[in-house]
């Protein structure tokens, strides 16, 4: 079969701007380009699009995928058996998600649902909440794997830990408001805050995925991103703002 760029936007559910893009960057070139300047796509590039869309949903930006569909000993078979398992994590995920909606509306029909068990559906609603606002931006910056530990960290908190991020959370609210209200961002409240910021970020990353680089990286997207910037902005008017200037000079 053959497919013209409308027939394979409508195949494959990808825009026909995203497959023109795919085109230009040279990651999914047509099989040839008609006289009238219509694109032809072959099986080899519908296969291609397949694999270019299961890495996209695992979160590979697109230089890496073209790095890995462009490599010589590139094996379908192998790729096809990786994006298999990650399936099955993800299907794991949700059934676990499902267990706990039914134990909950157990619980609303008169069936008791111990503390532990509501604590960890607070949990799984927070992750699916953050997932539906941020996933997407979060994911695209920092890898699906890099998502999928800071998750899997939030799922392992115990009480005691989740009061600790709270408190964290507080201190810095606390402190990044006297450090607005001197008005610099490189001072000392402002490097406390910063402080603050990157214990409560490593406490959803772990320790051994905070780095200068990746904080200062947040500090911008907070400020950059209307729904980020809007929850910062909470602790004060212009507080995402601040925050990212106060990043630039501590990760600096």
């Amino acid at each position: 079969m053959e497919y013209t760029v409308n027939q394979l936007a409508e195949l494959s559910g990808v825009s026909r701007r995203t497959l023109r893009y795919y085109d230009e960057i040279g990651l999914l070139r047509p099989e040839r380009v008609n006289f009238n300047g219509y694109r032809i796509y072959g099986q080899v590039q519908v296969d291609l699009l397949q694999q270019i869309l299961f890495y996209r949903e695992l979160g590979l930006s697109l230089e890496e995928i073209g790095r890995l569909v462009k490599d010589p000993e590139f094996d379908r078979e192998k790729a096809l058996s990786g994006h298999l398992k990650a399936l099955l994590e993800k299907k794991n995920q949700l059934e676990l998600l499902i267990g706990n909606v039914r134990k909950t509306l157990e619980s609303l029909r008169g069936e008791e649902m111990n503390d532990k068990e509501k604590f960890e559906g607070f949990k799984r609603d927070l992750l699916r909440e953050n997932e539906e606002k941020y996933g997407e931006e979060i994911a695209e910056k920092y890898g699906k794997e890099a998502v999928e530990a800071s998750n899997a960290r939030l799922m392992g908190m115990t009480e005691e830990d989740w009061k600790k991020q709270q408190e964290l959370e507080q201190e810095f609210a606390a402190v990044l408001k006297e450090a607005m209200e001197s008005g610099d961002p490189a001072g000392e409240d402002a490097r406390r805050a910063c402080e603050l910021h990157g214990q409560w970020l490593s406490m959803f990353w772990g320790k051994g995925r905070y780095s200068l680089d990746a904080h200062r990286a947040m500090g911008e997207m907070y400020a950059a991103d209307e729904r980020f910037r809007a929850y910062y902005d909470k602790i004060k008017e212009g507080a995402a703002g601040f925050l990212r200037d106060a990043l630039n000079a501590y990760c600096g």
